[in-house]
Order: C-alpha cells, then sequence, then structure tokens
C-alpha cells in the first residue's frame, strides 16, 4: 500500500512539475517582450534628437555670422553731448557778441572792419533773420518757441554727429535770437533783436542768423546726402544690398557650375 501510495505521490508530482515549469518560461517570455517593447522606446526619440543636433550644428555658423556682423558693426549713441555743445557755444557767442555791440556802438555809425566790405552797424530788428518780416515779432517768438521744442523732441532719436550739428547751430541761433524777443525793448516777447553784421549789398545780420542759415544749409545737404538724424545712410544701405545682391549672384552661379560639373561626371560614368 504505501509502495503504491508513493508511486501515485511521484506520479502526482511529475505531473506538477511540468506545469510549474512552464510558469517561469511564460514569465521570461512575457520579460523579454517587455525588454524589447522598452528597447523601442529610445529607439523612436533617437532620431528627433539627432535631427536637432544636426539642425544645431548647421545653424552655429550662421549663429557666429551674426555674431561676427554685430562686433563689427559701430556702436550707435545719441549725439546729445555735440548737439548741446554747439548750441551753447553759439548761444554764448551771440549774447557776447550783442552786449558788446549795445554797449560799444552807436546806431547808425557803423565801423569799418575790412574798408567797405565787412563793416560793423548797431541796428534793431523787429522781424526775422537778416530783417524780414518787419513787425511781426510775436509770430516770429512762436516760431523760434516751435523750432526749439522740435528739436529738443528730436534729441532723443539723434544719433547722426552731422545732423547734431546743424541741429546745433539751429538750435543755439533760435535761442539767441529768442532771448532778445523775450528780454528786450519794447517788452517781453515783443523785444526787438539785435543785428550789427553788414556786408555790401545784403541785409545785417547777427551771428544768431548766420548760425541759423548754416544749421539749415547743412540738413538740406544732409538730406540730399540720404543721411537721418537716427544715423541711417540710405547711400551705405543700398550699396550693401548691391554687394549682397553680388554675392548671391555669385554662389548661384558657382553652384550651377557644380550641377554641371555634376552632370558631365555621370554622364561620362555612364559612356564607360
Amino acid at each position: 500500500m504505501e509502495t503504491a501510495q508513493e508511486g501515485a505521490g511521484r506520479t502526482a508530482e511529475d505531473k506538477q512539475s511540468p506545469a510549474a515549469g512552464a510558469a517561469p518560461t511564460g514569465s521570461v517570455a512575457a520579460e523579454d517582450e517587455q525588454q524589447s517593447s522598452a528597447g523601442t522606446v529610445p529607439t523612436e526619440f533617437v532620431a528627433p534628437e539627432g535631427e536637432q543636433q544636426s539642425s544645431a550644428d548647421a545653424a552655429a555658423p550662421e549663429a557666429v555670422a551674426v555674431a561676427a556682423e554685430a562686433a563689427d558693426a559701430p556702436a550707435r549713441r545719441r549725439r546729445v553731448g555735440i548737439l548741446l555743445t554747439v548750441a551753447g557755444t553759439v548761444y554764448a557767442l551771440d549774447v557776447v557778441s550783442k552786449l558788446l555791440v549795445v554797449a560799444k556802438l552807436t546806431p547808425g555809425d557803423p565801423v569799418h572792419v575790412i574798408g567797405s566790405f565787412l563793416q560793423l552797424d548797431y541796428t534793431r530788428n523787429s522781424g526775422a533773420a537778416f530783417s524780414i518780416g518787419w513787425g511781426y515779432t510775436a509770430i516770429f517768438t512762436l516760431i523760434a518757441i516751435g523750432v526749439v521744442f522740435v528739436i529738443l523732441r528730436l534729441a532723443r532719436r539723434l544719433y547722426s554727429a552731422p545732423w547734431a550739428l546743424a541741429l546745433g547751430l539751429l538750435l543755439g541761433g533760435a535761442f539767441g535770437n529768442l532771448t532778445d524777443r523775450i528780454a528786450r525793448a519794447p517788452g517781453p516777447f515783443r523785444g526787438w533783436v539785435v543785428d550789427f553784421v553788414q556786408f555790401p549789398h545784403f541785409a545785417i545780420f547777427n551771428l544768431a542768423d548766420a548760425a541759423i542759415t548754416c544749421g539749415g544749409v547743412l540738413m538740406v545737404l544732409l538730406a540730399f546726402r540720404g543721411l537721418h538724424p537716427d544715423g541711417t545712410d540710405e547711400r551705405a544701405l543700398h550699396e550693401a544690398a548691391q554687394r549682397t545682391a553680388a554675392a548671391e549672384a555669385e554662389s548661384e552661379v558657382e553652384a550651377e557650375a557644380e550641377v554641371d560639373a555634376e552632370a558631365e561626371a555621370e554622364s561620362a560614368d555612364e559612356r564607360r
């Protein structure tokens, strides 16, 4: 009986052992499938990373070129210092010269500096520069105030030294004549301007008038030159555009030459 029971037990164990052994095989297969499926995840993300690296490598020369151009470009600085220096100098010279003329000269008694070519003739002017517009003192006072206001607003975007010089001449001259209109007789904003410089067959003027005229002429020349107060140079931009177009055309010609050379090489290989 014991022998039969032992045999039956062994038979049952033998039947259970294959079933128990099959379980590890299934688990191993499942683990292999999980590893294989898990291994495919990095493969799906490797390609975009490579593409990003290649695009970054391609963009690197462009970034270097842009940085080089930025380093070579001169730093833009506002030219307010030049504007104020020129304006202050013109204003000081105009005020001092007028004070000396009023103190030393007599109206109607000119002083010959260079014979009859240049004379100092003290006179009073209620109009604009060069004795233009007699009797419109208040109007020209308002115009002068408007000019000063416009120049001061423009100074915030002033990056051109030539324009700073021109506007400084204009600002100093406008301040000089405006001081006369405010401070001199017959009253505030109606004062007559002191003029004293006289050339043959020309109106009598002062240093402020000369500065205003020189500044206006310089502004016209700068406008024709294509130079703007903000430092933009139209001529330089046009020349740069021409150079860029020439470089692009040259690169296109070189690319076409390479394509033709490759086509000739392929045709030669086919003939062989």
